[in-house]
This record gives structure tokens, C-alpha cells and sequence, in this order.
């Protein structure tokens, strides 16, 4: 994913985020949009998913990586969703077939 396609989904989905965090107005906006976007990066490279846009559970997990990062507790979302990031980066793992003679 290249920071303009993260860029665009965080676009996308700021009305959501704002919606779930219960944050009116605007101010913040370009804020939320940049923490979304860094929230797509970062999993992307965890997870790599298919299509990270219809991706439910995906996206949950940028919302929620979105919200630690908006309250300063970025440090402890990796360590507290761990299991979740391991079954979603499981879901999309390619699997190599080693019985080659």
C-alpha cells in the first residue's frame, strides 16, 4: 500500500471514524485523516490484506489502532491486539507447498 492509497482510504472512512469516536466538527480532521492513514500503513504491512477496503475486521483494527494512537497509547495496541492481528495476517498468509522432489 503507498501512503496515497492509504491516504485515501483513511479519506474514505474519516466520517466513520469521527462517527465511532463521537468527535463533531472539523478541527481535527486533517489529524484523523493523517492517524488513519499511518493506522492503514502500519497493518498493511502486517496483515496484507486482499482488498483492505471491504475488509471488515481489517478495518476494525485501523479503527481501534486509530484510537490508541488518538489518545497517546499508540505503545500498547500491538501487544493488546495481538491475537487479532495474528488471525487476520493468518487469513492472508500464502501457503507454499515444499514437496517439490
Amino acid at each position: 500500500m503507498t501512503n496515497e492509497q492509504a491516504l485515501e482510504l483513511a479519506s474514505l472512512n474519516l466520517e466513520k471514524f469521527k462517527k465511532r469516536m463521537k468527535i463533531f466538527g472539523t478541527s481535527e480532521d486533517e489529524s484523523l485523516t493523517e492517524i488513519l492513514a499511518a493506522s492503514f500503513l502500519r497493518l498493511d504491512s502486517l496483515i496484507n490484506p486482499v482488498k483492505p477496503e471491504s475488509d471488515l475486521i481489517f478495518i476494525e483494527l485501523v479503527f481501534e489502532r486509530s484510537r490508541y494512537s488518538y489518545n497517546d497509547s499508540l505503545e500498547f495496541f500491538e501487544t493488546n491486539f495481538q491475537p487479532d492481528i495474528l488471525a487476520q495476517s493468518l487469513k492472508y498468509a500464502e501457503v507454499f507447498n515444499d514437496d517439490t522432489p
